[in-house]
């Protein structure tokens, strides 16, 4: 049902987004079966009943028919894969309470805290701030980042995954929350270079699925031969989902076990607890094809 459902939800985002739509950028192959693609779907999806359209931007979701239990999926292609930086591919040093304090004042910090107990999204918050305070608020959330930088540390299991896909030929792309210094120098330090690399200032902000629909693009790939791996469920997955990709969400501790998230409606296509467990699970669920 994975598939399924990222084939339908998937391709219908990208027919609605006016601005990262791969029939205006595919070439060849890609602009046929897109254009194939969405005519069936179209035709199917409306059999069933209109769709639900939640206050997040380029998020529908549709009931999908019953399909006998006999009849196998193939195996995904996979095509290229696009990594969250801190907590995923960096060990995470960031104490973004303490940043979210800062940033907003205790008292605020635990009013919003309250109305947000699976996460704080910091630069939503403040964009509706005036530019003044919006200014001094990256400074403060700039200086815990550069911070972070001093303290960079690799995950375990990285290099060894990005050699295997490097063997396999199969893309690697970055999107962050975090500044382009920290990008850069993540680069310079990790050795491997993650092409695009996506940071804060690419102007929008996962879960937006703008930045990954902007890097399928650029590889000239469909958003469903995509995996997005991250460590934070609004965030990466919630990228993921909406751009129509694979999600893998790296869990170390067992956090998003907690009641917290247990209302968040958003369920990953795989859950690790470690890097290392990301190359077994692409052999065992893909093929692997550049």
């Amino acid at each position: 049902m994975g598939i399924m459902r990222l084939s339908s939800s998937g391709w219908l985002n990208l027919k609605l987004s006016p601005v990262f739509n791969p029939i205006c950028r595919a070439a060849g192959r890609n602009r046929i079966f897109l254009l194939s693609a969405f005519s069936t779907i179209h035709s199917t999806l409306s059999l069933y009943s209109s769709c639900h359209h939640p206050s997040s931007p380029h998020h529908y979701s549709f009931p999908m028919p019953n399909f006998s239990s006999t009849v196998s999926a193939p195996r995904g292609r996979l095509r290229g894969v696009v990594f969250d930086m801190d907590g995923t591919l960096t060990v995470p040093v960031i104490d973004f309470a303490a940043m979210h304090k800062s940033v907003l004042g205790d008292e605020e910090y635990v009013r919003i805290k309250s109305l947000n107990p699976s996460g704080i999204d910091i630069l939503h918050i403040i964009q509706s701030w005036a530019p003044e305070k919006q200014r001094r608020a990256y400074e403060v959330i700039a200086d815990f980042e550069r911070q972070g930088i001093d303290r960079l540390q690799i995950m375990p299991g990285a290099a060894e995954l990005c050699t295997f896909l490097d063997s396999k030929n199969i893309r690697r792309g970055l999107i962050t929350r975090n500044i382009k210094e920290a990008v850069d120098i993540f680069h310079q330090r990790f050795g491997w270079t993650f092409h695009p690399a996506l940071s804060r200032e690419f102007g929008y902000y996962k879960p937006n699925p703008a930045p990954l629909l902007h890097i399928c693009s650029s590889w000239d790939v469909l958003p469903n031969e995509v995996i997005m791996i991250g460590d934070s469920l609004r965030d990466d997955v919630g990228c993921g989902k909406q751009a129509g990709a694979f999600t893998c969400l790296l869990d170390e501790t067992g956090r998003y076990n907690s009641e917290h998230y247990a209302n968040m409606d958003l369920e990953p296509d795989f859950k690790v607890s470690t890097l290392g467990e990301v190359l077994h699970l692409l052999n065992a669920n893909f093929e692997l094809a550049p």
